[in-house]
């Protein structure tokens, strides 16, 4: 029953990435994430004063750096959302699986040392050259100069997310409460929307337009603690398999508000990322049963 917050959490996140494409109309990426933070903040800081939770923590360097990768990811992400389709933003996002067995193998290969067995390797491998060519599929519909820019740094969110997962994971096994969790990013999330918008500029708030800075915030929150306490408390394999639920969402969100037209190839290629995301995860726990899962 817990893995089902990673349910809720996915519906969230897709809903904040509609919230997202009307917003990016009327302000820049840094903007979002800076507000997406600042939201995000003080809503916690309410929050843990509510339940008693201190926001003292024995981990810092561990926040750094799953804050770090985060915000990138969440940039690039949050940039990726305003230049492609939702659902095409969504999914490329949710590759984080599939770099995550890419990154393994990788690694034996650099290291020379055979981190699983040799019946997982071949599997694996071809579980990543079908999310790959799920990714060539979906793109190949959209090919064009704007959308492609989108595409890769889509794919990048990818891998930093790929990263801040894990971080995610070794702090709620480590003993952090979400809602410190969510805190510590969410302040990062302020400091390099700030650092972006020194550069990028500032627009001007327009109403109502500036109303959707309010539900990011908000709905970002309620993901982020339903992601961690689905990871903390819930079945590892079934938690990093319902995030894919989100793509199911997304879909949903960019038929039915923004018109968006994906032809079937394009389909089938998100199917294909699902399909690889789900197999890399299960193939991965078995290789390795104390490896960390992902979730969005």
């Amino acid at each position: 029953m817990q893995a089902l917050w990673m349910l809720l959490a996915s519906f969230f996140f897709a809903t904040m990435g509609v919230c997202i494409k009307y917003a990016s109309d009327h302000f820049n990426s840094f903007e979002i994430v800076f507000y997406r933070g600042l939201v995000g903040m003080i809503f916690l800081i309410l929050l843990t004063r509510a339940r008693g939770v201190s926001l003292r923590t024995r981990l810092p360097m561990m926040h750094f750096w799953r804050s770090l990768v985060g915000v990138i990811a969440l940039t690039s992400w949050f940039y990726a959302i305003a230049a492609l389709p939702l659902a095409t933003a969504v999914t490329l996002n949710y590759m984080s699986s599939i770099w995550i067995a890419a990154f393994l193998l990788g690694g034996a290969v650099l290291m020379q040392k055979n981190q699983m067995p040799l019946r997982h390797q071949s599997p694996l491998f071809i579980t990543v050259l079908i999310g790959f060519a799920g990714v060539a599929l979906m793109l190949r519909p959209t090919f064009n100069p704007e959308q492609m820019t989108g595409a890769l740094v889509g794919l990048f969110s990818g891998i930093f997310s790929a990263f801040a997962y894990l971080q995610v994971a070794a702090l709620a096994r480590a003993g952090e409460p979400e809602s410190r969790t969510v805190f510590y990013f969410s302040i990062a999330a302020v400091v390099a929307g700030a650092f972006g918008m020194a550069f990028a500029g500032v627009n001007a708030w327009h109403w109502p337009s500036a109303l959707w800075l309010l539900p990011i915030g908000l709905l970002a929150v309620f993901g982020q603690l339903c992601m961690t306490r689905a990871y903390s408390r819930g079945a590892t394999m079934v938690v990093a398999n319902l995030q894919y639920s989100g793509i199911v969402f997304a879909g949903f969100y960019s038929l039915t508000l923004f018109g968006d037209e994906l032809p079937w190839i394009g389909w089938l290629g998100m199917g294909l990322i699902i399909f690889s995301g789900i197999t890399a995860t299960v193939l991965r726990a078995r290789a390795i049963p104390n490896a960390p899962a992902e979730g969005h």
